[in-house]
Order: C-alpha cells, then sequence, then structure tokens
C-alpha cells in the first residue's frame, strides 16, 4: 500500500503562530527525507484549502488556541483524516492548566498549587498571599510557550499584574524554587529530561526565543533515582490525560528532588533545538528519525482506514 502524503499544518491563527511557522517549516524538511510531503500555512479557523483526508495525513505543528485545543482535531475528525498526536478530548484537557493538574494528581503526579480566575473576576491579592504565600507565578490557563507569564513577589507587584489582565482565563500559582525539567513521551514512553536554566531566572517568551539567554543541559544532571522518577511522572501524566502519540510533559524539581508538574504540552515546538528534540536526541533519535516516528502513527491509522473500507 502506497504511503499517504504528510500534510505539515503550521501557522494557525493563535499568538503563537510566528513559533508555528518556524516548526513546520523544520518538520516538514524532516519529513520529506522519508515521505512526500505539503506544508500548509494555516490562516484561519478551517483546514486549508487544498487538504484531502482521503490520500493525506496531518502532521500538526499549530501551537496555541485553535491548534492545540480540540478545535482543529475535531475538524480533522469531522472529515475522517487521519493525524499524529492527542486526539479532540485528551486536548481539550492539556490545553487547560488546571484542569490538566487535578487530572495528573488524582494518578499520583504531584502538581504545582495554583488558583485559576477569569479576568471579569479576579481573587483578592492579600487572600491570594495569604493561600500561596509571596512568591507567585501568574500565567494564561490556555496558552504556551510562556505568553503572558510573569513572576511575581508580594502585594504591590500582584496587584500590578491583576491589574494589568483585560481578558482571558488565567492561574496564579505558588511557586516552586527549584530547577525547570522538561521530558518528551514518545508512544507512552519517556525519553530523556532537560533542564532548562534561563539566564534570566524566568523561563518567559524572551528566554525561550532569544539566542543565548538560556542554558539547556540532555541530559539533565540529576542522578539515575531522580531521573526515573521524573520521567515516570511523565509517563503518568501522558497516560492519565488520554494523551497518544507524543507530548512534551513540563516539571519543577523541588530542593528535595520532587517534581511537580507544569504543563502538558500535546503540539510543542519542533524545531531541531527545541525541547522535545532536546529530549528525543537523549534516547538516540536525531531529528529526521524523531519526525518519522511521531508521524507513524498515524500512517498506520490511515491504512488500517483504507483496510477497513475494503473489506
Amino acid at each position: 500500500m502506497k504511503d499517504p502524503i504528510v500534510a505539515v499544518f503550521s501557522g494557525g491563527t493563535s499568538a503563537e503562530r510566528e513559533v508555528s511557522l518556524g516548526s513546520g517549516l523544520a518538520c516538514a524538511l524532516a519529513l520529506a527525507r522519508s515521505f512526500t510531503t505539503r506544508l500548509f500555512d494555516v490562516r484561519s479557523e478551517a483546514l486549508p484549502e487544498g487538504f484531502d483526508p482521503r490520500s493525506q495525513v496531518v502532521f500538526s505543528t499549530l501551537h496555541g488556541t485553535f491548534g492545540e485545543d480540540g478545535a482543529m482535531q475535531g475538524l480533522l475528525d469531522a472529515a475522517g483524516a487521519s493525524y499524529a498526536g492527542c486526539g479532540v478530548e485528551s486536548s481539550r484537557l492539556t490545553i487547560d492548566k488546571e484542569r490538566t493538574k487535578r487530572t495528573v494528581e488524582a494518578a499520583g503526579v504531584r502538581a504545582t498549587v495554583g488558583i485559576p480566575f477569569d479576568a471579569g473576576a479576579k481573587p483578592v491579592a492579600a487572600q491570594v498571599l495569604e493561600k500561596l504565600g509571596e512568591r507567585l507565578v501568574v500565567k494564561p490557563n490556555g496558552e504556551g510557550s510562556s505568553v503572558g507569564l510573569s513572576l511575581v513577589e508580594g502585594r504591590a507587584q500582584l496587584e500590578g499584574v491583576l491589574a494589568g489582565i483585560s481578558r482571558g482565563r488565567w492561574l496564579v500559582e505558588k511557586r516552586v524554587i527549584g530547577r525547570e525539567l522538561s521530558v518528551g513521551v514518545l508512544k507512552g514512553a519517556a525519553m530523556g529530561v532537560v533542564e532548562i536554566r534561563p539566564h534570566s531566572g524566568v523561563y518567559d517568551y524572551a528566554s525561550k526565543y532569544t539566542k543565548g539567554m538560556t542554558e539547556y543541559i540532555a541530559p539533565a544532571p540529576l542522578g539515575d533515582a531522580v531521573t526515573s522518577t521524573v520521567r515516570s511522572a511523565a509517563e503518568t501524566a501522558f497516560a492519565a490525560c488520554g494523551c497518544r502519540d507524543y507530548a512534551r510533559v513540563d516539571f519543577m524539581l523541588s530542593a528535595e528532588n520532587e517534581p511537580f508538574l507544569l504543563e502538558i504540552n500535546p503540539l510543542p515546538g519542533m524545531k531541531e533545538t527545541s525541547l522535545l528534540p532536546m529530549s528525543a536526541r537523549c534516547a538516540g533519535l536525531d531529528f529526521t528519525a524523531l519526525v518519522r516516528e511521531m508521524v507513524s502513527p498515524a500512517i498506520e491509522r490511515f491504512r488500517s482506514g483504507i483496510a477497513s473500507r475494503l473489506q
């Protein structure tokens, strides 16, 4: 049976559009070494013109809203398309940081303590400090790439950040002081643990996308026991949230070497220098081999669908 064309979706309509365009181009070039590949620039909340689910399998690099929140996945399901990555329900879950944390805690993985709120119903700063302490993180509940993330300390800073929030759903969390880690999960198995050391002390949008502002250590120098604990927590979180094929799981490691889940990213950044590829290199997969493995389950689902229709 002839392989389908791999349709790489990039761009999108979210605040992470430019990041997605970079991911899409890198993945399309790598996938083209193994498959016939077509790169699509998605500019509206619809399937792109020229996409044909009868002959194409989707590898999406659409980050943020519409791409990661189940909306695109729902359109693909309705079209009968095969696509790599998480399905509708797990995408809807993992885009919501607070729901994700509650889900993984029920499975035995600790998560950072937080208070979700809407822009129209902000919490009282004094009450937040009483519950969570002085050192806090404020971030959107449904965005990636650290868009809108702020570290605050004390009442005056918290009130200033809250005053600047005008729309959307947000999360204020107790800040875990420790080491930031990221783990790629491929087909349910955790790969290498990457340590993130931003020179500014905060891994925000600028630290992620400005060359030289962050040091990455892969594999993270944690020791075998702690590495095993973090990898196991990543696999448990992945399974608890119903993820499939691949995802990136992020943690803060406390001074007591206990991992606290920050979020699960079902469609993470995918340039060769991104965190998921770093994690994969620790497991012996270069970028070309990684994207080939990431899309392979969708190709198998495509073939199974054709076989069942022929019966």
